[in-house]
């Protein structure tokens, strides 16, 4: 596993509709082969400035095979007009979080993925069901 690591510079004025149209491409993005998972954090020093983690099988699942799909090519054309400046994408290697005391074995994102997971599952079920897990 790796993570791509996307560094999105996007114009102050247009924040609320990258996030629109991100959401709206997203769905490109997870139906790609290799595809892991993915987080969109906005930077809190630096609001304009998102960070698009994603999760790959492998580096070629994320270059060249997403990056040469038509499906990044969308993705992207949908995007650019909000960016102040290129992004800068770089690969880093999956590893375990360590908090100093003890090794972490699942990775914070894992968690977090585990979560949404079991939140969208959670929020499938009727209302009634739904009442039996709280």
């Amino acid at each position: 596993m790796i993570y791509e690591i996307a560094l999105l510079p996007v114009r102050k004025e247009y924040i609320v509709q990258f996030r629109r149209a991100f959401s709206e491409v997203a769905p490109l993005l997870s139906r790609a082969k290799g595809y892991g998972g993915h987080m969109l954090a906005q930077g809190i020093e630096t609001p304009e400035l998102f960070n698009l983690i994603v999760r790959w099988q492998s580096l070629e699942d994320h270059t060249p095979d997403f990056e040469a799909s038509e499906d990044h090519q969308v993705f992207m054309m949908d995007l650019e007009e909000y960016f102040s400046e290129e992004p800068t994408v770089y690969h880093i290697e999956e590893t375990a979080f360590t908090t100093g005391e003890h090794d972490d074995h699942n990775s914070t994102f894992d968690m977090a993925m585990l979560g949404l997971r079991r939140l969208r599952a959670l929020n499938s079920y009727p209302l009634n069901m739904q009442a039996r897990w709280h």
